[in-house]
């Protein structure tokens, strides 16, 4: 079994989703005491969110950078990047180490494709709703992106940072989603793609007339998958 590299904190809600799915999943799949070889490297997403709104996304991919290696110098097998914002800044994080990172964008859209679509919307943070580093990712599997329009997308976005970041789960909220959920699907999306790693705290597919694809949990099985395709660590050794 391979170690996974988490780099998270980003918000450090959902990485806690991350270890708890990955732990889940090895248990399900090899069953008794068995869970996951894992590390996990949580940074301060105060310092994280200070560069993203400012824009300083060089210096950001430099502090997630440093972790990354430290992650690898830890004993990681493979990276993964808790949170589809900061996908912004994949290959600098790639550029510093030689494990591979798991691209959630890739996960994601193959996902939507093993299911037979092309055509989804996105809610995300505004960042990944708004710039083209994930949306083009995904379209260069075949799959066309669909995003709410700007007052949606601010919704969206505020309902990410200003709750879901902080642990709270509001019905309002969910169903102002669902509102938004249903202008994709009435504007063509045959999916929604849940493009942020706090999202899944709020909607599942109960909540949606089309099929969901949750990035983080979609990130994760990929993740365990192939950590357990080297095999079960023998004790002792």
């Amino acid at each position: 079994m391979l170690t996974i590299g988490m780099l998270g904190g980003m918000s450090w809600e959902s990485s806690a989703e991350y270890y708890r799915l990955a732990n889940e999943l090895v248990r399900e799949r090899l069953g008794g005491l068995h869970s996951a070889r894992c590390l996990l490297a949580s940074v301060d997403f105060a310092d994280v969110e200070r560069l993203q709104a400012a824009g300083e996304w060089e210096e950001a991919g430099r502090l997630l950078a440093r972790h990354a290696a430290g992650l690898q110098a830890g004993g990681a097998d493979l990276l993964l990047l808790c949170t589809n914002t900061m996908h912004q800044v994949a290959d600098q994080v790639q550029d510093a180490v030689t494990i591979p990172l798991l691209h959630i964008a890739d996960v994601t859209a193959a996902a939507v494709r093993a299911a037979g679509l092309h055509r989804v919307g996105l809610l995300a943070t505004a960042f990944t709703m708004e710039r083209d580093f994930y949306r083009d990712r995904v379209a260069g599997h075949g799959v066309e992106v669909l995003v709410p329009g700007p007052q949606q997308r601010a919704l969206v976005h505020h309902v990410i940072y200003d709750e879901l970041c902080l642990g709270i789960v509001d019905d309002g909220s969910r169903a102002r989603y669902r509102e938004v959920i249903d202008d994709l699907v009435a504007a063509g999306a045959q999916g929604i793609v849940l493009g942020c790693t706090e999202i899944e705290l709020l909607i599942g597919p109960e909540d949606c007339p089309v099929p969901v694809f949750p990035s983080t949990r979609l990130h994760v099985e990929a993740a365990v998958e192939r950590a357990l395709a080297a095999g079960v660590p023998v004790p002792g050794r």
